[in-house]
């Protein structure tokens, strides 16, 4: 515990101390435990393992070629028509989004966000993109080559196989055939273009009678009073829990999600209580989904929060701090994780957060609270003004030296100095001298994008990162606490190398 006097803030080397709150044990030194309470494909692939055709989950985006014609199906604008068979290459209109039913029967979803189905309301025969809600009439089997999983024909509500008979004409009225030729109109060619791992593809993969099992399993093992005692012993004072806005509904959540992983997080606040830690409750999928990404929740990878779902997603902050002001570990309440600007309208975002900040506060006026940037074409610096007017309040930003081709090409000392310039700059921008809001780097790693260095080089740009990310006046969290196949992502690994020492 820091018991910090006031003092003149002259310089950014001082900023810590001016905006520290006696009393509170900020700036914190936290682990992500991303991959538990919410589900990220490419943290714990094993996962999926069990799921039949895991090739084929929600939001797989595909592409249908036929054989015959050597031609994409498309959907013509992007949705609205009739689908046709004429195109030499594919993109957006050409490409489906899978809703998934069982292993074997899906929805198709189109750029518009329409589904395939029967003209007529299922009477027809014509392949169509109109309707918005799926239905019978939008519900096809995927009929795999038992050989060659990509060689596909689709089994339309009537029974019957859709065919491309001519470039201008896709219909369901093919019969049954053992035939898998090219010159077999009944016949496409799937191509893989996307897929989702996430918390929406996990469940409903496995269903409603196994997943309970898999997560219940999975929850209670991937993180346990042990790694809170690692994490103590290490120099770690704190944790960020990212959960998803189905944990409200407890042991009933809407399908496909799964019940129980409140009691998980009850776990982590008594074993952080034990281990003088801190929570940080990150609201990481909100209903809707702010930003499309899988650990967003999202089934299919469209996003649509707004306006509409702001009061959904107030009831899930004020679900979090009722049950866990009273919990002498809470450190803070994070409203929600990465919104993306170019779904998210400030505006909506602004009333939301406001909302939010009053939630907390009916149950605890110390919990922080804190408001995440916008991913995207936005200032981090636009919420300040809002937050400056909160008590207890904090911007989180997230720095990753990845996703933009400007990184790709860095070696290490690259990116050491654009640690200690840029982002030190970045930080700077967004840390008040009068600890109203708090800064927060609540994300960021010691990969890098040319992840193939030696141990040395990921050390020393991870002491850079915590030289700088050190100045946050609320403190710095890492993704993650543990990431199995994913190398330097795994603050545990990197403790365990001697890589950060804390």
């Amino acid at each position: 515990m820091k018991k910090l006097v006031a003092i003149s803030c002259l310089s950014w080397l001082f900023l810590v101390s001016c905006s520290a709150v006696a009393g509170q044990d900020v700036p914190f030194k936290a682990a992500n435990l991303g991959g538990w309470l919410v589900a990220e494909g490419w943290m714990t692939p094993d996962l999926f393992d069990g799921i039949p055709n895991k090739d084929l989950l929600d939001g797989t985006q595909v592409q249908l070629k036929s054989t015959m014609l050597n031609k994409y199906l498309t959907a013509e604008n992007g949705g609205g028509s009739n689908l046709v068979a004429n195109r030499d290459s594919a993109s957006g209109w050409e490409t489906f989004w899978l809703w998934r039913i069982n292993e074997n029967t899906f929805n198709l979803r189109v750029f518009n966000k329409q589904f395939v189905g029967l003209d007529n309301q299922g009477q027809g025969k014509n392949i169509n993109a109109i309707s918005t809600t799926p239905g019978n009439a939008e519900t096809f089997q995927i009929v795999r080559k038992q050989d060659d999983p990509s060689r596909i024909r689709l089994r339309a509500s009537n029974g019957l196989f859709v065919q491309a008979p001519s470039g201008s004409s896709v219909v369901a009225d093919y019969g049954d055939t053992s035939d898998w030729g090219d010159q077999n109109p009944c016949v496409f060619q799937l191509n893989i273009v996307n897929t989702l791992r996430g918390e929406y593809q996990l469940t409903n993969g496995y269903g409603r009678d196994k997943a309970p099992q898999v997560l219940k399993d999975h929850w209670n093992n991937y993180i346990v009073e042990d790694d809170f005692k690692f994490m103590s012993d290490n120099g770690l004072n704190a944790v960020r829990i990212p959960v998803g806005w189905w944990i409200q509904y407890d042991q009933t959540p809407p399908a496909p999600f799964v019940g129980g992983s409140l009691q998980a997080l009850d776990n982590a606040f008594s074993w952080a209580q034990k281990y003088n830690m801190k929570v940080i409750v990150d609201l990481h999928a909100v209903p809707g989904s702010q930003n499309g990404n899988e650990h967003s929740g999202t089934r299919d990878g469209f996003a649509e929060w707004g306006d509409s779902y702001v009061q959904r997603t107030v009831e899930v902050i004020d679900f979090l701090a009722k049950r866990y002001a009273n919990r002498p570990s809470l450190g803070a309440i994070e409203l929600m994780n990465e919104p993306n600007a170019a779904i998210v309208q400030f505006s909506a975002l602004s009333d939301y957060y406001k909302k939010g900040y009053d939630a907390v506060r009916k149950y605890t006026s110390t919990a922080y609270v804190i408001l995440s940037a916008r991913l995207g074409d936005a200032s981090d610096k636009e919420f300040l003004s809002l937050a400056g007017g909160l008590d207890r309040s904090v911007i989180d930003v997230h720095y990753y030296n990845l996703f933009s081709d400007q990184f790709n090409n860095m070696d290490e000392q690259q990116n050491i100095d654009y640690i200690r310039n840029d982002r030190a700059a970045q930080l700077q921008e967004v840390t008040q001298s009068n600890g109203r809001p708090l800064s927060f780097v609540g994300e960021w790693t010691a990969a890098m994008a040319k992840d193939n260095q030696d141990m040395e080089a990921y050390r020393r740009y991870a002491q850079a990162q915590l030289d700088v990310y050190g100045k946050a006046t609320f403190g710095w969290a890492y993704w993650s606490y543990k990431c199995e196949p994913c190398g330097m992502w795994s603050l545990q690994r990197m403790i365990l190398r001697g890589l950060i020492k804390l």
